[in-house]
């Protein structure tokens, strides 16, 4: 049934991103940017997509192909971008201009690291080491934190000429925001006023970010004015709305509040990702009447609102503890025509558990799962928790158990230790050696064989009048020694020793 589920959210996924991207004329005629465009997998080649298009005659234009790779980078599916960039220059479609080989050197440090894309480099022609393949090397190195590198690097573009402009020094910033180290950021700011080089909006929202995250909300607003006083910066939504975020944190409401005006005044209105921001700000302000006001415009001025919207209108809804609301909103999702998101129902099972509606939760669980939708290994032990901290061992081992049903190895999903220590616990001094069983298969198909689940099943038999010694010996087999609290097991209840041929490990 999941199987069968994935396929179809596979198939309405691609449909819907076919049609609303994947054609370049109005008769839907058929292109090489509509044949790869729908090869989402990440272990997909395109490379047989593309050797068949000439294959087959059809002609092959640059300005595709460059919009092909274009799409891809956005789309985040870089292997195939890469595979697209190494096709052309391996059949000499065109002569790639540093811009070309900037974006090819980007790609395989994304690709193959920056090791790769170091070596990508160091073999271009002189004349190809221009300012963009340089900068590209540098963001590589930014990207994957490589301090000494990076700034090696940069002396270099500095001796070369080659960081004249904000990019760079913004990369820089990016560095120093990644590894933690925020009290370097204004520096790189200063250094860069001083070599003439003009910041941008981003260069100063970094900065902006850099006194946030130090709790420095004199200097941060320092930095915001000198950014409004600039002639060749427009003051753009997102830095206010970076500014509000540290204003909430600081309980600074008023401010906060006053920079959220600012932020809405100047957000282009079919922003969608510019309102899930101001949503989510106003969520933390606790303001009902302002989120339901920004969700309304959204839609007014969107038309058309992307899972996304739903996922970042749900959760600043359950953050508001607005259940009822939420409840409306999940039913405009399931009439919107969008494809199932695992995410959005599971928005609304969290907000259930958070206010301890457990069976409610656990109703919309079972509900999607005849309707053949998936569900998450996670959704079931939340709700699983939520029951056994009420007492109630039963409903919360079913949940446990159609939790552990859905684990797939290497997906992320561990059960929590804390919670199944509960469970253990409590199955051992309560549940039947049936249920102890049970519920250790399920677990030991997810995780090894541990000290816990011997307990339980250990206590489970003294308390059933049955014998252990089979289970010591497969415990000293699994190397797992007796602890105090095994000691304290045996000696209270005492041993019976027998045979265990009804247990099977």
């Amino acid at each position: 049934m999941i199987s069968n589920s994935k396929l179809l959210i596979k198939n309405q996924i691609q449909k819907s991103i076919i049609s609303r991207f994947y054609y370049t004329n109005r008769v839907n005629k058929l292109t090489l940017y509509s044949t790869i465009s729908p090869l989402g997998s990440p272990n997909t080649s395109v490379v047989p997509e593309l050797d068949n298009w000439v294959k087959y005659g059809n002609k092959v234009r640059v300005a595709e192909l460059k919009r092909i790779i274009h799409d891809l980078r956005k789309r985040k599916r870089f292997t195939q971008a890469l595979e697209v960039s190494e096709w052309m220059n391996s059949k000499g479609v065109c002569v790639f201009t540093a811009s070309e080989l900037a974006v090819q050197l980007d790609l395989i440090g994304r690709v193959r690291g920056f090791i790769s894309a170091e070596n990508y480099f160091n073999n271009l022609k002189d004349q190809d080491k221009t300012d963009k393949t340089y900068g590209a090397l540098l963001n590589c190195y930014v990207r994957q934190r490589q301090i000494d590198k990076s700034l090696s690097h940069l002396q270099k573009m500095k001796e070369m000429g080659f960081a004249s402009s904000a990019l760079t020094y913004n990369d820089i910033m990016c560095l120093y925001t990644n590894t933690g180290q925020y009290e370097k950021v204004p520096d790189v700011l200063t250094e860069m006023k001083e070599n003439t080089v003009f910041p941008d909006n981003f260069s100063y929202r970094i900065c902006i970010n850099s006194y946030g995250a130090r709790s420095d909300v004199e200097r941060m607003e320092t930095i915001l004015r000198e950014m409004e006083s600039q002639p060749h910066i427009v003051m753009d939504w997102n830095t206010y709305a970076v500014a509000a975020n540290f204003y909430i944190k600081a309980n600074l409401i008023d401010k906060a509040y006053d920079v959220l005006r600012k932020s809405e005044e100047r957000l282009d209105k079919k922003d969608g990702i510019g309102y899930n921001h101001l949503i989510s700000l106003y969520a933390s302000l606790g303001n009902k009447s302002e989120v339901l006001r920004l969700w309304d415009l959204e839609k007014s001025a969107c038309k058309r609102y992307m899972n996304r919207d739903y996922i970042t209108m749900l959760e600043s809804l359950v953050k508001l503890g607005e259940l009822e609301e939420a409840e409306k909103v999940l039913k405009e999702w399931e009439s919107s025509g969008n494809s199932y998101d695992v995410r959005i129902p599971n928005t609304i099972v969290i907000g259930y558990c958070k206010n301890g509606l457990y069976e409610k939760a656990e109703a919309m669980l079972e509900h999607l799962t005849e309707k053949g939708k998936i569900t998450t290994p996670n959704s079931w032990a939340v709700v699983a928790a939520g029951y056994f901290t009420e007492g109630k061992t039963e409903k919360g081992l079913d949940c446990m158990k159609a939790a552990l049903s859905l684990h797939v190895e290497g997906k992320g999903w561990k059960p929590s230790p804390k919670v199944i220590a509960n469970i253990l616990s409590r199955l051992g001094d309560e549940g039947s050696v049936q249920d102890v069983e049970a519920f250790v298969a399920a677990l030991r198909a997810v995780i090894p064989m541990n000290r816990q689940m011997y307990h339980a099943l250990i206590k489970a038999n003294i308390r059933s009048g049955k014998g252990i010694d089979k289970l010591l010996a497969c415990m000293k087999a699994d190397k797992i020694d007796e602890d105090e609290e095994t000691k304290n097991i045996l000696s209270i209840g005492g041993e019976f020793p027998g045979t265990q041929d009804h247990f099977v490990l």
